[in-house]
């Protein structure tokens, strides 16, 4: 996502390189190459303008400091006024209620449904909530099918009324028993409709009526560009919606909708869906999205995601390992799980700085540990536990098992010999350990 605005972005600050100092002449010119590429971002010109006037004020009224470029402090201009225009704060989801109920609106579609049980996952294990999934989508015949299937695979009770037509009675019973059963957050989702068919939208807003939720969240596709702000407008005026949830994010798209929307909504954006696992939801954060659209990578997002996986006991046992220089295959392996668990490799990447642009072009997916595990896993365990033992004959038969040749063999051995080495660095001397650091950033 953003990709291309992301490049155009860099070519007009490029503008600035080598001024001394910020005039109206550079910056004007600067300026139209920024609204040009929000444009093309498939952002409404009407904002596009008013975010480069913003931007204009506020660099022809500062004074560039001896250290810092007038392209650095464009940068910095456009990196606050393009997280502001995103909504400037991240905002809460509501979870206060007994229970608190959270409504789900959107289009056809949109992805509710998937996003439902997303939510649903996300407050179960890491908010740890008694959570109950409403199947309301009465029309569409797969939709609680659907969500039964996911609901199961993330371990969350779903609630449905079978042979039932009527989505404000069933939204109703499914509070009753939510609140007789102790279930702490109800998770309703709706049918897709579209923001034309009068007798839906009145259906929607009876259910909303009916259950006053904490929470109605609009969930539209980031995909559709422009017109899921048109959209969302249109539910907006109808159901006062208290946060907006862009899905699809990881798509090939121009990011005209999280750009725009909280400006014609005044909602802000509370969740962006990033793939189809139901763990990939992330909350969302306007200045680390600024952040990525400016290449400066999300390195914050990282690190919370690599705490998430984080085992404290765990790695005061490996440290341990690692300065009795012990760090073995098994341990490797344990590693590259941790790795995986953290999410797509591309996006992990992607968020440290500098990184991005680099790796655009690259084809990484979620397989690209695969040959080193199935290496791995073709060893004896006197070869994970032992590494020395390795020889000629035993990497051609670790090679034949794995599928892969004793080239593949030998390269991954040299990077063991070259992990253990750096863990060993960092457990000895001034550097500081694995385990000290995250401990570190836990109480930051």
């Amino acid at each position: 996502m953003f990709e291309g605005l992301s490049d155009k972005l860099e070519k007009a600050f490029k503008v600035l390189k080598g001024h001394g100092h910020i005039t109206e002449i550079n910056v004007a010119e600067t300026l139209k190459d920024v609204r040009k590429a929000l444009l093309d971002a498939d952002v409404s010109y009407k904002i596009a303008k008013q975010v480069t006037d913003e931007i204009k004020e506020k660099a022809l009224g500062q004074n560039v400091l001896t250290s810092v470029s007038p392209g650095q402090l464009m940068v910095k201009i456009v990196h606050d006024e393009l997280a502001e225009l995103m909504g400037g704060e991240q905002s809460e989801i509501n979870m206060k209620g007994d229970p608190a109920i959270i409504l789900i609106a959107g289009l056809q579609g949109s992805g509710k449904t998937t996003f439902s049980a997303k939510l649903a996952n996300y407050l179960k294990t890491k908010k740890n909530k008694k959570v109950l999934l409403v199947a309301g989508d009465v029309y569409r015949p797969a939709a609680i099918d659907q969500l039964k299937v996911l609901g199961e695979q993330i371990g969350v009770q779903v609630f449905t009324e079978e042979g039932s037509k009527e989505p404000v009675k069933i939204a109703k019973n499914a509070v009753k028993y939510a609140r007789e059963f102790g279930y702490q957050m109800v998770i309703v989702d709706t049918a897709g409709r579209l923001a034309i068919d009068e007798e839906m939208m009145k259906e929607i807003a009876s259910i909303k009526q009916t259950v006053n939720p904490q929470e109605t969240l609009f969930v539209v596709d980031a995909m559709t560009g422009q017109d899921a702000v048109n959209t969302a407008k249109a539910f907006n005026d109808l159901l006062d919606f208290n946060g907006v949830v862009l899905t699809k994010l990881d798509g090939d798209t121009r990011g005209g909708a999280a750009l725009s929307i909280k400006s014609v909504v005044n909602k802000p954006i509370k969740f962006v869906g990033i793939g189809e696992k139901m763990d990939a939801i992330d909350i969302f954060y306007p200045s680390r999205m600024a952040d990525r659209i400016l290449g400066m990578g999300d390195i914050v997002s990282l690190v919370e995601k690599a705490q998430e996986q984080y085992d404290e006991e765990e790695a005061k046992q490996l440290q341990k390992k690692i300065a009795k220089n012990q760090f073995d295959f098994n341990d490797f392996l344990s590693q590259i799980k941790q790795i995986k668990k953290m999410g797509n490799v591309k996006d992990l990447m992607g968020m440290i700085p500098g990184m991005g642009k680099a790796i655009r072009n690259l084809d990484i997916d979620d397989n690209a540990f695969k040959g080193i595990e199935a290496i791995i896993y073709s060893m004896t365990p006197l070869e994970r536990s032992d590494p020395s033992v390795m020889n000629g004959s035993r990497r051609k038969r670790i090679a034949e098992g794995a599928g892969s040749t004793i080239q593949d063999v030998n390269r991954l051995l040299k990077q063991f010999e070259d992990t253990r080495k750096m863990m060993r660095m960092m457990t000895t001397g001034k550097g500081r350990n694995m385990a000290q650091m995250m401990r570190n950033m836990k109480k930051n």
